[in-house]
């Protein structure tokens, strides 16, 4: 069985160095020329919640050869228009990609890869590039129940998703397999969005977001819109690592709105130190995929006639961080109206 690995920033190559690392045989694919020739000559090294360094295949895409049985596609959203056509060269009626970018991926690539080839899941940890050759395992995967949650967009359980399931268990846990990976999909755009997002926008750490008052509410409410327009969709948020409920985002009095905060709180107590991969790509000077989670969660809303504030703000805000306009600073907490603000008690 070919497998590979398309995009091997921070998560694609703590993925690879597993497989590797346990004996799976994967090419780890990336256009960084420089990190893969680190890679080659040093293998993948883990820092971290983990250490190890383990000799990978690494190829740039110029080198890929032949058809792939299982594409991994850790890519950002932003390139999918280079990436899949690039791709179909290399899959056949057989091949299955499994996308496990941020947002809500999964329709984009059908279109270009074909809807029965296509499956998707979220990961349930978090890592940090360091610099070629090396990525920062920032999650304690002993402390978290499973790591991918994967499925088909129809919801069936086939043998190819237990296939996918097994590779991806080479981590050391258990793979989650949905039924409803669309509902799966939206429960991880609350984390993308929410404290992810304010990382971006502040330029700190998830611990740093929800030591602050002030973005810390700004998260509540950005994950209160991510839940209004999952139910406008038809779907309802699931447990979040099969433990934490999003039912409490209505914010419908202060105790609500206190619980969630508790809630937020422990869900990241495990990543205190973990920052957006968004706010990554704002420090190398790159375009984030804030469209595709942010920006989202807005289109969504707009379809639907609900108002989502928040987001906009951060779509607004990360955007003009990427032109150059301004940086990511606490100080762009500012732009967003305190009158805004529901059930929040704001040290200003």
């Amino acid at each position: 069985m070919r497998i590979a690995i398309i995009g091997c920033g921070a998560m694609g190559t703590i993925l690879g160095a597993y497989l590797a690392k346990n004996g799976k045989t994967v090419e780890m694919i990336d256009n960084n020329a420089y990190h893969v020739n680190k890679m080659r000559e040093d293998g993948a090294k883990v820092i971290g919640y983990d250490n190890f360094q383990v000799p990978v295949n690494a190829i740039l895409p110029s080198e890929m050869r032949g058809i792939y049985d299982i594409v991994f596609l850790f890519t950002k959203q932003t390139s999918n228009h280079i990436v899949l056509p690039h791709l179909l060269n290399y899959i056949d009626e057989n091949s299955v990609v499994c996308t496990l970018q941020n947002g809500v991926p999964e329709t984009a690539v059908s279109e270009i890869i074909g809807k029965e080839r296509t499956t998707g899941g979220t990961t349930n940890w978090s890592a940090t590039f360091v610099e070629p050759g090396i990525s920062e395992l920032t999650q304690d995967l002993e402390k978290t129940p499973y790591l991918f949650e994967i499925g088909e967009i129809d919801g069936k359980i086939t043998d190819r998703i237990n296939t996918i399931a097994e590779i991806l268990g080479t981590m050391g846990k258990p793979t989650k397999i949905s039924t409803e990976l669309m509902a799966s999909r939206w429960s991880k755009v609350v984390l993308n969005a929410c404290v992810s997002g304010m990382s971006a926008v502040c330029g700190i750490t998830f611990g740093e977001v929800l030591d602050n008052d002030k973005s810390r509410a700004c998260a509540i409410h950005i994950g209160y819109e991510v839940k209004k327009a999952c139910e406008a969709e038809g779907y309802n948020l699931p447990l979040f690592n099969g433990k934490y409920s999003l039912d409490g985002l209505a914010l419908e009095n202060q105790e609500m709105f206190e619980e969630v905060q508790r809630l937020f709180i422990d869900l990241y107590s495990i990543v205190k130190g973990g920052k957006a991969s968004m706010l990554q790509d704002l420090e190398k000077g790159m375009v984030t995929e804030v469209t595709m989670i942010n920006g989202h969660v807005s289109k969504t809303g707009a379809k639907y006639g609900i108002p989502t504030p928040f987001n906009n703000k951060v779509v607004e805000i990360v955007q003009k961080i990427e032109k150059g306009e301004i940086t990511y600073s606490l100080d762009n907490l500012n732009f967003f109206d305190d009158g805004l603000f529901k059930f929040a008690k704001l040290s200003l």
